[in-house]
């Protein structure tokens, strides 16, 4: 919900504290960095301390960057604050997937409930941006961040309750610098390529990405000589494992940067409000939804192999059907998008999540669950980030040069009808390039997975 709300409010908060080009992009994507340089250490942390005190600890970071966002007067507050969410999203989402995972010891049952799990995210997806633009239509753009209370409130309840705490029987020492190099290393590098993205090469921004690669290459020799790593990289033997880990990462650069390219898109070139684009959002999002939820019946009649490339085709279908789109019109196009993307997207939601619980003990779910949550939300972040940075970049070039985004330059007193439809035309141009590359990348990632994973077996009789 939180995610897709922000996407439809960024042209609000564009209009109401005017952050710049570099930081929108910063408030988009500060929470994935944060989720993604964290999610390995406290998927880890909660397997051998116990994973409801994360998630209850989670919860209750969460909801006070949460009402934090939404008090926010300045965009380096607002990025603070997504920061603060970030931190506790990354204690939220692994102990929650492995929690799931000990509740439920029947293998298909397991798979059932984690595709309900996912389904929940495509769902808040859905739910998220109505909730959202009827708040917009009420209330400040502050107040999509309070529907975040209800829940953590809720939550923090209930949970003692209703969830069994579960940890490693023998956890043995936690490797303190193995924390430490994960989540500098992981945050420094998707720094740097976010400052390439965005700023183009600099001796500082190389700098930091040399810096961050030696310390993610130092953090990868020391696992190999640990009797208990922080990260298992031997489950990557699996080429079934590998593929869905990348399938989690592409899927969603995909899915973030059509969701947040195509509601600047809906609102600010063919002029739709916040709730009517939220509602031309719901067919993609029912179909992402109930794709979740069924995926293991899928699995169960074509086989894991073949549900790992539908999904990769589905989302390249899907997306290219995008580059359909005009200033004139095109939300035939975009629903048609994402109902076939939607049921890509769907298919490795789920899919990723099981492979990656299924692959490994019961003790060990917390850890393979955060290798495959790092995957999303690093594919969340680079999404934003990069593909998001490729079209600001195509609509700086073609466009009329008065502000660096379109609702920007939409927002000039005295812009001309001319220079409005050469930016709306320039935006739609740089659309299309990023979610070109998109689709290109599910596509060949499909055939990858057609070229690596290997046919199952027929199951004995």
């Amino acid at each position: 919900m939180d995610g897709s709300v922000l996407y439809l409010a960024m042209p609000s908060i564009t209009s109401a504290i005017t952050p710049t080009t570099d930081q929108a992009l910063w408030i988009l994507d500060i929470y994935g960095f944060v989720v993604a340089s964290l999610l390995i250490a406290f998927g880890n942390l909660g397997d051998r301390y116990g994973r409801l005190k994360f998630l209850l600890a989670g919860a209750a970071v969460f909801g006070a960057g949460s009402v934090g966002a939404a008090l926010s007067p300045t965009p380096e507050v607002l990025i603070g604050c997504r920061a603060l969410m970030g931190l506790g999203g990354a204690t939220l989402l692994p102990s929650g997937l492995a929690i799931i995972s000990n509740l439920f010891l029947n293998p298909k049952q397991r798979a059932q409930a984690i595709g309900i799990f996912a389904a929940t995210f495509a769902a808040g997806f859905a739910i998220g941006p109505i909730v959202g633009g009827l708040l917009l239509n009420h209330f400040s753009w502050g107040s999509v961040f309070l529907i975040n209370i209800p829940v953590v409130v809720l939550f923090l309840a209930f949970a003692p309750f209703l969830l069994k705490d579960v940890r490693e029987s023998s956890p043995g020492r936690v490797d303190a610098l193995s924390v430490l190099l994960s989540a500098v290393g992981i945050l420094l590098t998707v720094y740097s390529v976010k400052s390439a993205a965005a700023s183009g090469l600099s001796p500082t921004q190389l700098g930091t990405g040399i810096v961050g690669v030696a310390i993610v290459a130092l953090f990868v020799r020391r696992q190999f000589g640990l009797p208990q790593p922080l990260l298992d990289l031997r489950l990557f033997r699996d080429r079934v494992f590998t593929v869905a880990i990348l399938t989690g990462l592409l899927s969603l650069v995909a899915w973030a940067a059509a969701g947040y390219l195509s509601g600047v898109y809906l609102q600010s070139v063919l002029g739709h409000s916040v709730l009517s684009a939220a509602l031309l959002a719901v067919p993609g999002a029912t179909v992402l939804t109930v794709t979740c939820v069924g995926t293991t019946a899928i699995v169960d009649r074509v086989g894991k192999r073949a549900a790992l490339i539908t999904s990769h085709f589905a989302m390249g279908i899907g997306l290219s059907l995008m580059l359909l789109t005009g200033v004139l019109g095109g939300v035939t196009a975009f629903v048609a998008s994402t109902v076939i993307a939607g049921i890509g997207y769907g298919l490795s939601f789920s899919l990723v999540a099981e492979t990656a619980v299924a692959a490994v003990p019961a003790e060990r779910a917390g850890s393979a669950a955060s290798i495959a949550e790092m995957s999303n939300e690093l594919g969340n972040a680079l999404g934003i980030s990069l593909l998001g940075s490729l079209a600001a970049v195509c609509f700086r070039l073609l466009g009329p040069d008065l502000a660096g985004t379109l609702p920007e330059t939409l927002e000039r007193p005295g812009v001309s009808a001319a220079a409005v439809e050469d930016a709306k035309n320039a935006f739609v141009s740089g659309m299309h390039v990023a979610i070109a590359v998109a689709s290109l990348l599910s596509l060949g990632l499909g055939y990858l997975a057609v070229r690596w994973v290997p046919r199952e077996k027929a199951p004995a009789a």
